[in-house]
């Protein structure tokens, strides 16, 4: 169905497609907030952090092109095109949730971040074509400011969720080496509501068959992912391009403050770095006094930095909630906004470096506003100037941009960097600010008006 004949949609049929991404945001949040603080809970450095982290970007890399691919060429009566994905990437991610928290050692939970990662991924990237398969031009804005309003709820709500278990009685301190157990109870929640939200979406979300079956058919068995990703880089959209510079320095920024917020923060602004078991003799009554000492001012301090990212997701709520009214009513330049909300994510990170535990909150308050912007507004931008046959494969590819540079900062681009700046792990988050800025005005490339503006 091309996008002129497609029916607009109620409040409702769009929250009810995009619920499932509240799930998502549960694993992602829980993934970004925490598994730095269980890295190093097992021994990890704070610069090993963000090679540890490669796993993310990588499968991001390699899965969402070929999950792109494989729903574009999908249909099902009963189970539909991108809906098949969504639970099976569910049920991965829900399982790996369990499991992550309980790793052994450093090495497996590095290893499990890598499955963790890859079934994200495999329901991710469907939510992000669904928008455009099932609404028309003009509420596209809508679809994904929608979208992001429920991962403002599940950032929010998962960033707290270990603080939130602990306040329930469960102590801080714990034996050397071993996630604290309402870390554990918080990830199992998190599993749970994952796969609840994504089969919420798949009982309430009907999609739209294939204009000509036959023709989807035919094109099915002559497609193949090799050509079909090729052909799609050399008709890569110019305002697909001019996006992805936009993207290279905002999830540059992101990358670092997921890998390197934790580690930064307690030290920084909480005076409490992690306590590595390995610089203690773990066999002497009184090392083991100094190690606990130490790892319980940590743990809380770590609790306090998760509980304070949450904020980004309460403000990228708040911002993405105005922006559901005005869009359900008005047009809206998604270029200034998209540039004004990086300038002041920027702002956010830069802030970080003179935060003290009590103004830190503010600082991630104006951080999702970028975060809110960047989940919805270069989606929006893009979807209007791609073939809507090619949607999941061309939104796997503008992952592409995402990915990229979270591989380049995990290689050393955020340890050599910062380190121009000053050998505290604070001026990652000072890298960070000054990525934002740059990616906010790189917006000033796009020109195209179909992409700044909704259109018919």
């Amino acid at each position: 169905m091309n996008s002129q004949s497609k029916p607009n949609l109620s409040f409702w049929q769009i929250w009810n497609m995009s619920f499932g991404f509240l799930g998502i945001q549960f694993g992602f949040a829980l993934q970004g907030g925490f598994m730095s603080r269980i890295f190093q809970t097992l021994g990890a450095q704070p610069d090993d952090i963000p090679l540890l982290w490669i796993a993310a970007p990588l499968t991001g890399l390699i899965v969402q092109p070929i999950i792109g691919y494989l729903s574009d060429n999908t249909w099902h009566p009963k189970f539909g095109r991108r809906k098949p994905y969504f639970l099976i990437g569910a049920i991965l991610s829900s399982l790996a949730l369990f499991i992550v928290p309980n790793s052994p050692s450093l090495w497996v939970a590095a290893g499990l971040l890598w499955v963790l990662d890859a079934s994200i991924n495999i329901s991710m990237e469907p939510f992000r074509a669904l928008v455009a398969d099932k609404l028309p031009n003009k509420q596209r804005s809508y679809g994904f400011v929608m979208q992001t309003l429920i991962i403002g709820i599940g950032t929010w709500v998962a960033s707290n969720l270990p603080w939130m278990v602990n306040k329930l009685g469960f102590s801080d301190d714990h034996t050397p080496g071993i996630v604290p157990m309402y870390v554990k109870i918080a990830f199992a929640i998190g599993a749970m509501v994952f796969l609840l939200s994504i089969l919420y979406t798949i009982f309430t979300t009907k999609e739209y068959p294939p204009d000509d079956y036959e023709v989807f058919r035919n094109n099915k068995k002559q497609s193949n992912f090799f050509k079909d990703f090729y052909t799609s880089c050399i008709e890569m959209p110019s305002t697909m391009f001019k996006l992805g510079i936009v993207q290279f320095f905002s999830w540059f920024a992101f990358f670092t403050m997921w890998s390197m917020a934790t580690p930064a923060l307690t030290d920084h602004v909480y005076h409490s770095p992690a306590a590595l078991s390995k610089n203690y003799n773990l066999k002497d009554s009184k090392q083991i006094e100094v190690f606990n000492t130490i790892n319980v001012k940590y743990n809380v301090a770590a609790d306090k930095v998760g509980s304070s990212m949450g904020v980004y997701g309460l403000s990228s709520m708040a911002f993405a909630l105005l922006l559901t009214f005005y869009t359900s009513r008005f047009k809206i330049n998604r270029r200034n906004i998209h540039l004004v909300s990086l300038l002041l994510g920027g702002i956010g990170f830069l802030m970080m470096f003179y935060a003290t535990p009590t103004t830190l909150k503010y600082c991630f308050l104006l951080i999702g506003i970028s975060w809110g912007s960047i989940l919805s507004m270069p989606y929006a931008m893009l979807s209007g100037s791609v073939n809507p046959a090619k949607m999941g494969m061309m939104m796997g590819l503008f992952n592409m941009f995402i990915v990229i540079p979270q591989i380049i900062a995990a290689l050393g681009g955020i340890t050599i960097l910062y380190k121009l700046f000053g050998q505290e792990t604070i001026f990652a988050m000072t890298l960070a600010g000054l990525s934002m800025v740059l990616g906010s005005f790189s917006t000033l490339l796009i020109t195209d008006k179909h992409a700044i503006t909704d259109h018919e």
